[in-house]
């Protein structure tokens, strides 16, 4: 891959990581790397390993972990708030990712990580499909 294609590619991954919560779509994310929708889609998942709608929700869903932590929002509007406009799709998409329901998640104490620092815990809070945490499921 070009080191040109990359450069737009992380043009891209930045405005997910930055607008998570707008509607983006696959056509607006190419068009912001100065490609085709499919160049940018096969080009996403070259370098990143992921297609670019599964990177977004992993992002949206890390978003709604934190503020399902907080505990003062409910489902529904945390699953608006970072970007989703299905109900029913964001739970399965969160459940998939985390391994338990939006509710049940929210529900549970999250005092064990209070004492780790937000850059370390957001790493080892980031959701992870269900392949991967059989190979890397944290104890």
């Amino acid at each position: 891959m070009e080191l040109d294609d990359l450069v737009r590619l992380r043009r891209a991954r930045d405005t997910m990581d930055r607008d998570y919560a707008q509607p983006l779509d696959v056509p607006a994310l190419a068009k912001a790397a100065l490609m085709s929708p499919g160049h940018f889609s096969r080009s996403f998942r070259a370098a990143y390993g992921e297609t670019p709608y599964s990177y977004l929700m992993t992002r949206r869903i890390e978003r709604a972990k934190a503020l399902l932590r907080r505990g003062d929002l409910s489902v529904t509007d945390v699953c608006m708030a970072v970007g989703c406009s299905s109900l029913g799709s964001f739970s399965t998409r969160f459940t998939e990712l985390v391994g338990e329901t939006p509710s049940a998640y929210r529900a549970r104490a999250h005092d064990e990580g209070a004492d780790i620092p937000p850059c370390v815990a957001k790493i080892l809070t980031r959701p992870v499909r269900n392949g991967e945490a059989k190979s890397i499921r944290r104890t």
